[in-house]
């Protein structure tokens, strides 16, 4: 018998479908294709059809899958599609990706060495898209990502752009999740809705089709396939193609079912149960591996679905020799393969391997394999760099160990923050604090909460934020000292901040500064006072902006001698936006001194924002753009290309100003769309505002409302850039009309919002 069936089986019009979409994509015109279905129902199988149509028709394949390894790994999926187009076949120019060649060392290993910390995740995505536009050019290519219900928050946030872009590319995205609750099946479900791409569902095979699909299996026509076979394997398997295979196999490994006479036939009792079917058809194939065989697989599947063999010997204690034995007799069994390109590394030959093997073990006997695993992980990686620390993570929940489980989710959980991983960080550390919610360990889910709260501000979900905070007087009888208490509250402040809450973050400081109050520490106090500094800004009132100076003053002084970098940079950017309302000398100071502190401590991104805040001063000062044209290189070096687009937006309005107004047009037009496709509203409404401006200093007053209505689209009323609007635009084209009763009505109106808003822009008029 074939292990697998050679033929596809009752997919045709799935299949015509993803052949439509390819021949297409020859055309220059992309689609995304959702496979969607229970496991083990075919979707690699059809996917591995479409890499065969599209390989044969020349196509570029990448092919990745979610993660499988611990609770969550950032981008596997798109770092193992893109690796592939470093392992031979076709040149193509990577000069050609430009500024987007360092972003995407977050995702290409070869490239890591420029790779920009954290970042925004939709430029990362476009740096994917400009990816694939170069190698898709002239053949068009097939990108295929599969099993995403495993896949974290960053590779959906990455997909869901690329979908809603491939439009004009030459490329097919082919995504595969299990039918089953997740953010994979929302986004399949969510990209179907707005027709940006295609969702096929796939459901279980009915009878005639698992008839063919045990013919083809057997090598035989469906005719002269036992009815009785067929009955019980319909019957067991529900239709599931992999189900079939699976229990044909241990059929026929058992004995029930032999080829005699050149015909195939049942001699034996089918020995198939519902619904522990597949279990007992992964515990007859084990049984043949013997008693070291069957635990070696046993302590794979609790490693996961793709285990090193680094780990599994030292679990096990089996020498070299013994290892590989199993190995290949797990490989001839069709239980595991080698996880290619990885080295030392195998893989179940399906999920449900593992799941099967796993509901084998006795709850004991799981915990035991589990906190030896992470023995021997803690062993071999000191420190567990990378993955290896969810890993153990979940190996010691799964042992038993809720506390040190949590420990080892929230350190994950910080890495991924630190990598700009938020939707993979917040999940971590939501992991963790649910572990401690049955614990009453204060300190460690204070531990928690401190990295927590501010990713979930960053993550937008402020509700799910406060609802944490709410149990913050719980930790203060839980042995949590005051001064970690009072970093909460702040933390909690900034998130108020973010939210726009600033009644709430003023009682949040509140409470900060009375736990404080006996403590006296400069250096909590300095993270205490910056905080409060922006929410002074926030709160309504006469004195707010000499409040908020105050308070950056006092949080510089005490952050410098501590030293607290990150506090200082944030100050004397505050500083320097409050002084620049009065004296652009003295804002240059302030961002100077941000930008030396920045130097010191190697914080790069905080220098190029420092850079770009003097040049930026330079210009403001005498239009000169020397310093701002050297602050977009660095941003360049770096990757950070939503920096540069900011200066690119300032550059604009140069040539506007200058009256160089084809220039202004085709730098405008280019950045605009860049903007609107990447969402960088402060960029896009910038822009608008240049071109109304343009358009007003031609007379043009049409072409400026027309400018400014798309301006408001982009939530320009009460913007930085609202007053520009006014001033440079509206009041300057009064002017050029000669109506200067309209011109000094909106030179007041100008005149009102920089009074009543302290940190607008210059030049309002």
């Amino acid at each position: 018998m074939h292990p697998r069936a050679p033929h596809l089986v009752g997919r045709d019009a799935e299949m015509a479908q993803l052949e439509r979409a390819l021949d297409t994509a020859r055309g220059q015109r992309g689609s995304t294709v959702f496979l969607v279905g229970d496991g083990g129902v075919g979707k690699s199988r059809l996917a591995a059809e479409a890499t065969g149509r599209a390989f044969s028709a020349g196509m570029r394949v990448l092919r990745g899958r979610g993660s499988t390894i611990g609770p969550m790994v950032p981008f596997r999926p798109l770092t193992e599609a893109l690796m592939s187009l470093f392992r031979g076949g076709r040149p193509w120019d990577e000069a050609e990706l430009g500024a987007y060649r360092p972003v995407l060392g977050r995702l290409i290993p070869d490239w890591a060495g420029e790779a920009q910390t954290g970042g925004s995740l939709v430029v990362l995505a476009e740096a994917v898209l400009r990816l694939l536009s170069v190698v898709a050019r002239e053949y068009g290519a097939l990108v295929i990502l599969e099993d995403l219900h495993d896949a974290d928050t960053e590779t959906l946030v990455v997909l869901e752009y690329l979908v809603d872009n491939l439009e004009h590319l030459p490329v097919v995205l082919l995504a595969t999740t299990r039918a089953e609750p997740c953010a994979a099946l929302d986004l399949a479900h969510s990209v179907t809705q707005r027709r940006s791409g295609v969702l096929l569902g796939l459901g279980p095979l009915d009878r005639s089709e698992v008839a063919r699909m045990i013919a083809s299996c057997l090598d035989t026509e469906a005719e002269r396939v036992p009815g009785e076979l067929v009955a019980r394997l319909w019957d067991t398997s529900a239709g599931n193609p992999f189900v079939v295979e699976e229990l044909l196999h241990g059929m026929i490994g058992n004995g029930s079912v032999a080829h005699r006479d050149g015909s195939w036939e049942v001699v034996g009792p089918l020995r198939t149960e519902v619904p522990s079917t597949l279990v007992r058809g992964i515990a007859h194939r084990t049984d043949r591996l013997g008693p070291q065989g069957r635990m070696l697989l046993s302590a794979a599947a609790v490693l996961g679905r793709r285990f090193p063999l680094p780990v599994l010997q030292r679990m096990s204690g089996i020498d070299d020799h013994g290892l590989l034995s199993h190995l290949h007799a797990g490989v001839a069994a069709q239980l595991v393969v080698p996880d290619e390109p990885a080295p030392d590394w195998y893989a179940f030959r399906h999920p449900l391997t593992a799941e099967a093997l796993l509901a084998q073990l006795t709850p004991t006997d799981r915990a035991k394999l589990s906190g030896r695993a992470a023995e021997v992980v803690e062993e071999l990686h000191p420190g567990l760099p990378g993955e290896w620390c969810a890993l153990v993570a979940a190996l010691r929940r799964d042992a038993g160990d809720p506390v040190g489980a949590a420990r080892l989710f929230t350190e994950a959980g910080r890495r991924a923050l630190a990598d700009g991983a938020v939707g993979s960080g917040v999940s971590l550390l939501l992991g963790a604090d649910e572990l401690l919610a049955k614990h009453q360990d204060g300190v460690a889910r204070a531990e928690v909460l401190e990295p927590l709260l501010p990713a979930l501000a960053e993550s937008g979900e402020f509700d799910r934020a406060f609802g944490l905070a709410e149990g913050l007087h719980e930790l203060v009888g839980a042995g949590v000292e005051a001064g970690r208490l009072a970093a909460l509250h702040t933390r909690l402040a900034k998130v108020a901040h973010l939210a726009g809450r600033w009644a709430d973050g003023n009682a949040q400081i509140a409470e900060a500064r009375a736990l404080l109050r006996t403590e006296r520490d400069p250096a909590q106090a300095a993270a205490v006072d910056v905080v409060a500094a922006y929410l002074a800004l926030d709160t309504p009132g006469p004195d707010r902006t000499e409040t908020a100076e105050k308070l950056a003053r006092t949080a510089v002084t005490a952050a410098e001698a501590g030293p607290q970098p990150a506090v200082a940079c944030q100050a004397w950017e505050l500083l320097g936006v409050l002084a620049r309302e009065r004296d652009l000398d003295e804002a240059r100071l302030c961002f100077e001194r941000a930008r030396r502190i920045a130097e010191q401590h190697r914080l790069p991104i905080p220098r190029t924002y420092a850079l770009v805040r003097i040049g930026g001063n330079e210009w403001l000062a005498d239009g000169e753009t020397r310093s701002l044209e050297l602050a977009r290189d660095e941003a360049l070096r770096l990757g950070a290309v939503t920096i540069a687009y900011s200066i690119d937006a300032i550059l604009v309005l140069q040539a506007v100003l200058r009256g160089r107004f084809e220039e202004a047009v085709r730098l405008g037009d280019e950045i605009s769309t860049t903007a609107a496709r990447l969402r960088l509203a402060p960029v896009a409404r910038y822009v608008l505002m240049t071109r109304a401006t343009m358009a007003a200093h031609q007379g043009d007053r049409a072409a400026m409302e027309a400018a400014l209505r798309e301006f408001a689209g982009w939530d320009g009323a009460g913007s930085q850039e609202e007053p520009l609007c006014i001033g440079l635009a509206r009041a300057f084209c009064a002017l050029l009309e000669e109506n200067r009763p309209l011109a000094l009505r909106e030179l007041e109106k100008a005149r009102a919002q920089e009074r009543d808003s302290p940190t607008t822009f210059h030049l309002s008029g």
